[in-house]
């Protein structure tokens, strides 16, 4: 069964008691038992929900996984997965990575005593032994990565880490299931921030993390039930009706990013856009290895922070906020929002930099606000 057919499918059987197409909120905090420890496979709802295992078995089919995890947001997954580790472990982690991935790694698990590296997608696509040693437990990738849109060869850092008994985690939230599957590629767990495309409309928060692997599996489901970042029901059903159009929403989405690519890339006042899809693109060749499409979502700078900030508030189909991936297009200045925890980091996005998660409106609207905006901003002295 196909991609799209399985993302309206897959776990959404209608209800056997009402005959509902849909998949039922199930909003309740505890399940009756028939007798002590007799139940219909739920007691309590921090454990399971109806509602939350249709989620957990429908993105798990989608990454090609047999085990499924949905959690409170993309950091409560990403909280959970670290508690697979004990303190002195080591982490090696894409130097380009999300701004609140690299707060938590410095301010929460350094000080605990938990051991970071940060290599760039460059030396980790290339060279990835040469990061790791036998201390090293956890490798963490984004690819495409966030904010700068670098690849990251997730098999070369498979196998690599294969090689040092390491677990590998890709943040798969800015390509989705739909345009690459790092588990096939040789990846341990994939993480995704649910918020962005999988729930797709800008309405609700939440995280999930599937794996192939038994052990890693219970574990997860363990630390799901102990430490508690599960999502309630209805953001488990408002994921749930985002996902059945991933597909199509996907497709535009990556279709109008192209096109503001290209128009980017022919503008003086632009001094570098950074998306895959260009053929110029560092990693366009492997993008398109192991990836569908190239995505939604790229990155551009100007000459100067200034005209950066000055741009971002003068669109006006452009909605400056953060977060991603919505059917709204959305830009923003990431040294100063979303990577604003990374300023003091070796690895602090440019200042000149902005970013678009480009949307599915009609993309001569998209064009026309950058191009008024670029023609409004003022220009360095």
């Amino acid at each position: 069964v196909e991609f799209e057919t399985r993302a309206i499918h897959a776990g959404q059987e209608p209800d056997p008691a009402t005959g509902a197409v849909t998949t039922p909120i199930y909003q309740t905090s505890t399940f009756a038992q028939e007798a002590v420890g007799v139940h219909k496979g739920y007691d309590y709802a921090r454990v399971a929900n109806p509602t939350r295992t249709a989620l957990e078995e429908c993105l798990a089919s989608l990454e090609g996984a047999a085990h499924g995890h949905a959690f409170s947001s993309g950091l409560g997954a990403a909280t959970t997965i670290m508690h697979l580790l004990d303190p002195g472990a080591r982490v090696v982690c894409v130097n380009d990575v999300y701004g609140g991935m690299y707060r938590m790694f410095s301010q929460v698990y350094e000080p605990k005593g938990y051991v970071f590296s940060y290599p760039t997608p460059e030396e980790l696509s290339t060279a990835a032994a040469e990061q790791l040693d036998e201390r090293t437990r956890l490798v963490w990738i984004e690819t495409p990565t966030n904010p700068l849109l670098n690849v990251v060869d997730i098999a070369a850092v498979a196998a690599a880490a294969r090689a040092v008994g390491a677990l590998v985690v890709v943040d798969n939230t800015f390509a989705t299931p739909y345009l690459q599957r790092p588990l096939e590629l040789g990846a341990d767990i994939v993480l995704h921030s649910t918020t962005k495309y999988l729930g797709g409309h800008s309405d609700v928060v939440g995280g999930f993390a599937a794996t192939n692997d038994p052990t890693v599996a219970d574990r997860l489901r363990f630390l799901q039930k102990s430490l508690g970042a599960v999502p309630g029901p209805f953001d488990a059903w408002l994921v749930l009706r985002g996902v059945k159009t991933l597909a199509v929403r996907m497709d535009r989405h990556c279709a109008n990013a192209r096109a503001v690519a290209a128009f980017l890339a022919e503008q003086e006042r632009v001094t570098s856009v950074l998306y895959p899809g260009l053929p110029q693109h560092p990693g366009h060749e492997l993008a398109a290895r192991q990836m569908r499409d190239f995505g939604g979502m790229l990155s551009f700078t100007l000459e100067s922070e200034e005209e950066a900030v000055d741009l971002v508030a003068r669109t006006k189909v452009w909605t400056l906020a953060e977060s991603l991936g919505g059917v709204e297009s959305l830009i923003e200045h990431p040294a100063r929002m979303t990577h604003a925890s990374t300023a003091t980091a070796p690895f602090a996005a440019p200042r000149t930099l902005v970013r678009l998660s480009v949307g599915i409106e009609a993309v001569d609207d998209l064009v026309a606000d950058l191009e008024q905006a670029l023609a409004a901003t003022p220009a360095r002295a």
